[in-house]
């Protein structure tokens, strides 16, 4: 029989839960489900209000990974959904808003990723957003991210930005900024033309395209998830990798000192100790008041 959890006074059906997700580690769905429930003070913020889509893998990163960002089938009513634009001719998409933590944990059930688009369900056309995705191409690591991130960081306070950095919790780092007043297409126009400046300020360590050809040895300033259509993974959430690793802010200490990946390599198991220490150095990421407009 399938266990049936009260979370806030709502019903939520689990499944599954001695299910290994992770072989590596023996980290099973059950553990994925208590991270999020004990992580949801600090993830649901970065969700609230933000249309979800979810890269789904339930049998394990080793096994099928999808993306839904329609509603999944079987949704509870109680849910909440809003329609979004989209570029297509179908007309608008209808997709999940996590918003409270019923909804957390039926999403958490799905095994998914959680990942949203750098604006608002009540603003679609205004970016609230600015971030980089630094990837790095092999032999390149982490460590050069940190080196372009730094440069980024200071790029970005000259025009009066403050950028807020995160593991991918896969290879490379995030960069986040709140911003307002600008389009999706503006605010992509100005992350390009960073991430050109940035490949003209430090030649042998920096693409901006996308070309695979170029980008061995470098690392990719990908602006381009700033466009509409683009989502990114939120802060927090559980990655589809080898092990249960996080999108975890971190401080710019943490970036200025990593001389190796694993410096800056975090499991669902570390991030309990790191909110008690540090509490979410992302908050202000979702903070009205710290949004400013692009130059």
């Amino acid at each position: 029989m399938t266990p049936i959890a009260e979370v806030e006074g709502r019903r939520v059906a689990l499944s599954n839960l001695e299910k290994v997700l992770y072989p590596e580690t023996g980290f099973t769905k059950g553990e994925l489900l208590h991270y999020y429930a004990t992580a949801a003070a600090v993830l649901l913020p970065h969700l609230r209000d933000r249309a979800v889509s979810f890269l789904r893998y339930p049998d394990g990163p080793q096994g099928q990974l999808f993306f839904a960002k329609n509603v999944p089938p079987g949704t509870p009513e109680w849910v909440t959904t809003a329609e979004v634009p989209r570029s297509s001719a179908d007309g608008p998409a209808r997709m999940v808003l996590v918003q409270d933590l019923p909804s957390l944990v039926w999403a958490a059930n799905l095994v998914a990723e959680f990942h949203t688009h750098q604006w608002l369900v009540q603003s679609p056309q205004e970016a609230d957003r600015l971030v980089f995705d630094l990837d790095p191409g092999a032999p390149a690591t982490v460590v050069h991210c940190c080196e372009v991130a730094l440069w980024l960081r200071e790029r970005l306070a000259a025009d009066g930005i403050e950028a807020y950095p995160k593991t991918a919790g896969s290879k490379g780092l995030h960069l986040l900024a709140p911003v307002r007043g600008s389009s999706s297409e503006r605010t992509s126009e100005y992350a390009k033309a960073l991430a050109v400046e940035a490949e003209r300020a430090m030649p042998r360590l920096v693409v901006h395209r996308m070309t695979k050809s170029l980008r061995p040895g470098k690392v990719f300033v990908d602006w381009s998830q700033n466009a509409a259509r683009k989502t990114t993974a939120a802060p927090y959430t559980v990655r589809a990798r080898r092990a249960p690793l996080v999108s975890t802010p971190v401080t710019w200490e943490e970036v200025a000192d990593c001389r190796g990946p694993a410096q800056l390599e975090f499991r669902a198991e570390d991030i309990a100790p790191r909110l008690q220490d540090l509490g979410d150095l992302m908050a202000d990421l979702t903070d009205p008041e710290r949004a400013v407009p692009l130059p």
